[in-house]
């Protein structure tokens, strides 16, 4: 029987979200009173109709199960949907490990009684705190010895573990097999660790979350596809779910998904897929694009050949392929491929700002049409090119900057109160942070008639207390002291006329606010360090005016990892009392949750916590700015622009995987599980992975691209990357031009 599944198959920018929403469109919209019945419980439809749906009236109201790569594109194929079919069937659209997250909360009842848990609501992790207690946990089994073993420093061998068990299962192997896995994967690599060593540290690690109630992202696959999904009873509600599917991008799913997708297929669901075989960006974080692509045998397969008119991918795909995979021929490349190329890194970003500024201020392009893409943006890259085109009136967006919490003045200021709040907490309380919390916190309300659109620190016209004034009244106000620091009146101080009238006033308000405070948290009126922190961001920082975005993300994010890092406190320390057999009364003592406080703001200072400073989707127009983006966030972002420039194009970062792939990844690739990964495979990974970017990049631009390449890099160390040969092609290009 002919399969009413369709498997859309094409290149970037081919249309296949498009005709994946006009396939859904066709389902639930132009059929025969599918209109009418798609979302009810009414009669089922004529096994004669042309519609290859059919609903059961005893079950539970069909539905369509919508999943998309990552969070971004879940948002906008979400909004497709919604758009072409005018709102009138309610879908949600999620990532697959949005999914499984939320089945294993919803079936929690089961997975109690299957695996025999205690009975508490499930809690997840983010990984910053599973990272903080996986180290906690083994921190007595990884010695010195141990790390000099493993050649890292004990952040990164934690974190390579908790990657190992995630990628794990992601591939559908269980915990419990992964000693399996690694000891056949790790025969060729210099990893000095023994395979069962690092199981059991996972099944502790697994062990000790299950018996608290707490989740990660490996947990749950795990959950999901070793114990639900193998489940009568959870299939049987599964396919009363959902008889359809769609699923964008499926080359960035995980393995696993493949056998959720088979299920619901096998119990006569149907299905819309799309693939990109030039995609897999996720391939090293847990994706597994080949063994995704085994769903094609079961479906129809539609495939798209033509890709955006605009694209450069025609005319470009294979002369710069052959300039790869053959130096010594070079191709001619088109004019539209152009050079910029300096003796040191420093002069490479002055140039290739310089281009920019002088394309966009002749009006040849707009900001909005150019993207600089990098293999890896440092912090140099980063302020130099956004310093050289703010000051030209250019705007930059740089996609998916997670900087740390703790880079933003007002989230150190508010960590500050806190420690001057709390008793026990005056070591993490100096003189030149209460300086800048004075700042901060008498920030200037601001008025709709006069809005301010600079940052707190950037004008001493928008605070009361500016950084001088500050800095006296902490030299002579401010008394460190191990537990309870103090701040004295501005009286002290005796030449304090020096101060002014409006930072006198505004020290006043600080002062008595931070009393008072002190006095509420001694009578235990304060709820809980959240409560507090929002009490300062209402009484200092909001007050009634409009914060500018980047501080209005840093505050919700530093709320919201308050609120998680409390709840999963409390949670511990609920277990530590029934195993040690005292009550809540004495867990709540002060000085246990003064220790959470102090754990809390170390954990902020040590940088492991990141937002972004720009809201993901901003309101309105698209911002009219450069695009600033690493290869891994530009193609994740699924990105068109008129103007490339592929900085450091001479550097060996171009084929490696870099931040984009996990330790262990290729060990758990299905069609490879457990082969040992030796140089040549590496080679060849790095071949194939070059040529998927180049060919993927070249979908995503129209009109120009320049290769940005120095001679050196930031280190004076010269660049010899896959990548020169195509350098060298324009170079000469360029040559053979200018002499005619």
């Amino acid at each position: 029987m002919l399969s009413h599944s369709i498997w859309i198959v094409g290149s970037s920018r081919s249309g296949k979200t498009t005709y994946l929403v006009e396939n859904f469109c066709d389902w639930v919209q132009k059929r025969s009173r599918v209109h009418e019945l798609f979302y009810t419980k009414k009669a089922k439809l004529n096994p004669s109709s042309s519609v290859p749906l059919s609903f059961d009236v005893q079950q539970a109201k069909p539905g369509v199960l919508v999943l998309s790569a990552n969070d971004d594109n879940r948002r906008e194929l979400g909004d497709k949907i919604v758009t072409n079919t005018q709102g009138k069937y309610p879908i949600r659209v999620k990532t697959p490990l949005g999914f499984f997250q939320d089945d294993v909360i919803l079936f929690w009842p089961l997975l109690i009684q299957l695996l025999n848990l205690k009975a508490q609501f499930p809690v997840r992790l983010r990984p910053e705190t599973e990272q903080e207690l996986a180290t906690k946990l083994w921190r007595s089994q990884l010695d010195e010895e141990t790390l000099r073993r493993a050649g890292v420093n004990e952040y990164r061998l934690v974190r390579r573990i908790l990657d190992v068990m995630q990628l794990a299962a992601y591939s559908g192997t269980p915990c419990e097999d992964i000693a399996q896995v690694l000891e056949t994967g790790l025969e060729d690599n210099n990893v000095n660790l023994e395979p069962e060593f690092l199981a059991s540290l996972l099944l502790d690690w697994r062990n000790w979350c299950l018996d608290r109630g707490l989740l990660t992202y490996g947990i749950i696959t795990e959950l999901y596809s070793q114990h639900l999904l193998t489940n009568e009873n959870y299939q049987q509600h599964l396919t009363a779910r959902y008889q359809a599917v769609l699923a964008d991008d499926v080359d960035e799913y995980p393995g696993v998904v493949r056998n959720l997708f088979e299920l619901l297929l096998d119990q006569g669901a149907i299905a819309a897929f799309s693939y990109n075989p030039d995609g897999g960006v996720r391939l090293g974080l847990g994706a597994d694009p080949e063994y995704m692509a085994g769903l094609a045998k079961r479906c129809q397969v539609k495939t798209l050949v033509g890709v955006a008119a605009e694209s450069l991918v025609d005319r470009l795909v294979m002369p710069i392929v052959e300039s790869l995979t053959e130096p010594m021929l070079l191709s001619c490349l088109p004019s539209v491929v152009e050079s910029i190329q300096t003796t040191s890194r420093a002069q490479l970003l002055r140039q290739t700002a310089q281009v920019i500024v002088k394309a966009i201020q002749s009006g040849e392009v707009q900001p909005e049409q150019v993207a600089i893409i990098a293999p890896g943006l440092d912090a140099i890259a980063r302020y130099t090119l956004t310093e050289i085109l703010t000051k030209q009136n250019i705007p930059v967006e740089s996609l998916n900057d997670q900087r740390p919490l703790i880079s933003s003045p007002v989230i150190r200021a508010l960590l500050t109160m806190l420690a001057l709040v709390y008793p026990g907490l005056g070591r993490l309380v100096d003189r030149d942070a209460v300086a800048e919390m004075l700042v901060v916190l008498s920030r200037k309300p601001e008025t709709p008639e006069t809005p301010t659109p600079l940052p707190i620190l950037h004008s001493p016209l928008t605070t009361k207390i500016d950084p001088v004034r500050a800095g006296l009244i902490a030299d002579y106000c401010f008394v460190p002291h191990p537990e309870n620091p103090n701040l004295l009146p501005v009286t002290t101080f005796e030449r304090w006329d020096r101060i002014g009238y409006a930072a006198t006033i505004a020290y006043g308000e600080i002062l008595q606010w931070l009393e008072q405070q002190r006095s509420q948290q001694e009578l235990r009126l304060i709820p809980s360090p959240i409560s507090l922190l929002d009490r300062a961001i209402q009484r200092f920082l909001w007050n009634g005016s409009n914060l500018p975005y980047d501080q209005l993300a840093a505050l919700r994010e530093l709320l919201e990892t308050a609120q998680h890092y409390w709840e999963i406190d409390t949670r511990l320390r609920q277990n530590r009392g029934r195993e040690q057999g005292v009550g809540e009364e004495f867990l709540t003592q002060p000085s246990i949750v003064n220790d959470s406080i102090a754990e809390f703001i170390q954990l902020l200072r040590r940088g492991t916590i990141t937002a972004n400073p720009y809201p993901l989707r901003p309101i309105g127009s698209i911002k009219k700015a450069v695009t600033l983006a690493t290869i891994f966030q530009y193609r994740s972002s699924r990105r068109f622009h008129h103007w490339h420039f592929w900085l450091d194009a001479g550097s060996p970062l171009w084929a490696k995987g870099g931040a984009a792939t996990l330790f262990g990844a290729p060990f758990f690739l299905q069609d490879r599980l457990g082969q040992p990964w030796t140089a040549e495979d590496e080679k060849l990974a790095e071949q194939t992975r070059l040529q998927r970017i180049l060919t993927d990049l070249l979908s995503r631009v129209s009109k120009k691209i320049y290769l940005c390449h120095s001679d050196l890099t930031v280190n004076g160390q010269e660049q010899l990357g896959p990548m020169l040969p195509l350098v060298h092609a324009s170079l000469s290009m360029e040559m053979e031009t200018t002499d005619s």
